[in-house]
C-alpha cells in the first residue's frame, strides 16, 4: 500500500477538477483574465469559461466564472507519510496475541491499513503483522 493514497488523491483531485470545468462550460459568461499567483505556472489550458494552471510542484489551480463572480480553486499534493521503522508486534499488542483496532492507533500507518492487514477482520495476528511490515518495504 505504498502509493495507493497519493494515487487516489491525484485521481480524485483530477476528477473534481474535470467535473468543475465541465460545470463551468454550461455557463455563458465572458472570460475575465485569470489572476496569477506564485504557485501557478505559465502553462495554461483554457476551456470556454475556465482556465486551468498546473505547476511543476504538484500544485494546480482552476479559475471559473460564476453568477456571483470569479472563483479560483487551488490544490496541492499532500506530503508523503513517514516510513520510519514500525514498532514490534509485541509493543503494539500490549502483551496480547493480537493487535486490536485501538492498539493500531499507536502507529498511524497501521491504523490506516488496519482492514487490509487484518484481512477485513477485527484483529491482526503476529503473522498478519509481519506480512504487512514486509509489504511496507
Amino acid at each position: 500500500m505504498k502509493t495507493r493514497i497519493p494515487t487516489l488523491i491525484a485521481i480524485l483531485g483530477t476528477g473534481l477538477l474535470a467535473a468543475g470545468m465541465a460545470s463551468a462550460q454550461t455557463q455563458n459568461q465572458p472570460m475575465q483574465p485569470p489572476t496569477t499567483s506564485p504557485t501557478q505556472s505559465t502553462s495554461k489550458a483554457s476551456v470556454n469559461n475556465a482556465t486551468a494552471n498546473t505547476g511543476g510542484n504538484g500544485a494546480s489551480s482552476a479559475t471559473f466564472n460564476t453568477a456571483k463572480g470569479q472563483v479560483t480553486i487551488n490544490s496541492t499534493m499532500g506530503s508523503a507519510p513517514s516510513t520510519t521503522s514500525p514498532p514490534s508486534f509485541e509493543q503494539l499488542a500490549n502483551g496480547k496475541k493480537y493487535i486490536s483496532k485501538d492498539d493500531a492507533e499507536a502507529y498511524p500507518p497501521l491504523a490506516n491499513d488496519f482492514e487490509y492487514a487484518a484481512h477485513n477482520g477485527s484483529r491482526i495476528s503476529k503473522t498478519q503483522y509481519e506480512n504487512w511490515v514486509k509489504d511496507l518495504n
